[in-house]
């Protein structure tokens, strides 16, 4: 006699429709449209958005080591000294030498400081402008459920795969 094991279905999802379409490409979406409104205020300063969260961290956290910097970012180390040229060539951070003989360190300059402090007013206006299109209860859960979703992924049972085919 052939026994089927059931397929047992967590409580908060049983009743519920499955989910349709990609769950990948809507979030993409919605970080482009997202990233539109910053990139518009962030132009007017002279600034990508990826500078000025560079610039910010490097002001958050220098001096501080390249490596402790691509970490803090969650980025590669590649990615960090590419990112950081147009930085180091407007004169808003530079690089000197570390601790000890063999690290580089990296600090914002008085220039960058002050492009930071402008450029917070535009990201501002760009938050402002993203609470207002889609309120700020919505903005609240948005959050709310972003950093619950990281927390979520983070956690080693996040990496089995659950079918979530994204035909599109």
């Amino acid at each position: 006699m052939n026994t089927v094991t059931p397929v047992t279905t967590p409580l908060a999802t049983r009743g519920l429709p499955k989910p349709q379409g990609c769950t990948n490409l809507q979030l993409r979406q919605l970080t482009r449209r997202v990233s539109q409104r910053y990139d518009v205020e962030m132009a007017r300063m002279g600034l990508k958005t990826t500078q000025y969260s560079l610039l910010s961290y490097v002001v958050k956290l220098g001096p501080i080591r390249p490596a402790d910097l691509a970490h803090a970012m969650e980025m590669e180390p590649s990615t960090l000294t590419r990112n950081l040229k147009p930085l180091l060539a407007a004169g808003w951070v530079e690089l000197g030498a570390g601790a000890d003989g063999r690290s580089r360190s990296i600090t914002a300059t008085a220039a960058g400081r002050e492009k930071r402090t402008q450029a917070q007013r535009h990201w501002k206006l760009a938050q402002e402008g993203l609470n207002h299109t889609l309120g700020t209860q919505r903005v609240l859960a948005l959050h709310a459920l972003i950093q619950e979703s990281l927390a979520l992924l983070a956690s080693p049972e996040s990496a089995t795969d659950e079918s979530g085919d994204c035909d599109v």
